[in-house]
């Protein structure tokens, strides 16, 4: 039909409560919503008999657009394989703690980012003992203070 879409999604995960693995799932940024940019006036009848699609968001009987801005900030933080990076913006010196794994609640300082954001370097604070440890991305959070 000439529409262009977008469904925007995430990369997130949850643990696997008994090894501390990761599952990593794929829901999407707006859960049973899409972004479609057509000429309203002659396709809307289209899209309303669409498969899946339940209705367009409209108010007072006309459908509602969404200003170009927003749809390029959704753009701008999706990543090369179509996933929205949303992220704590970890500053070196920042304090993170562990969330899974066989270091889970272990606390550390972020020292710098690897690998296009998927792995970090952080310094590992622990009895007796100090030092640097690689670990993935999606293991550590920002402390809160």
């Amino acid at each position: 039909m000439g529409v262009e879409t977008l469904h925007p999604k995430l990369r997130t995960h949850r643990y696997n409560q008994f090894t501390g693995a990761p599952i990593y799932i794929t829901p999407p940024l707006f859960p049973q919503y899409l972004f479609a940019k057509c000429n309203a006036h002659n396709q809307l009848s289209k899209i309303w008999f669409t498969r899946g699609v339940h209705d367009v968001v409209s108010f007072g009987g006309h459908p509602t657009s969404v200003d170009e801005e927003i749809i390029e900030i959704i753009r701008a933080r999706m990543d090369k394989h179509g996933f929205v990076r949303i992220e704590d913006n970890l500053k070196r010196g920042d304090q993170v703690v562990v969330k899974a794994g066989p270091l889970r609640n272990l606390i550390g300082i972020f020292e710098r980012e690897l690998d296009e954001n998927q792995r970090i370097v952080i310094l590992l604070k622990a009895i007796s003992y100090q030092g640097h440890l690689v670990v993935s991305r999606d293991l550590v959070q920002k402390a809160s203070e």
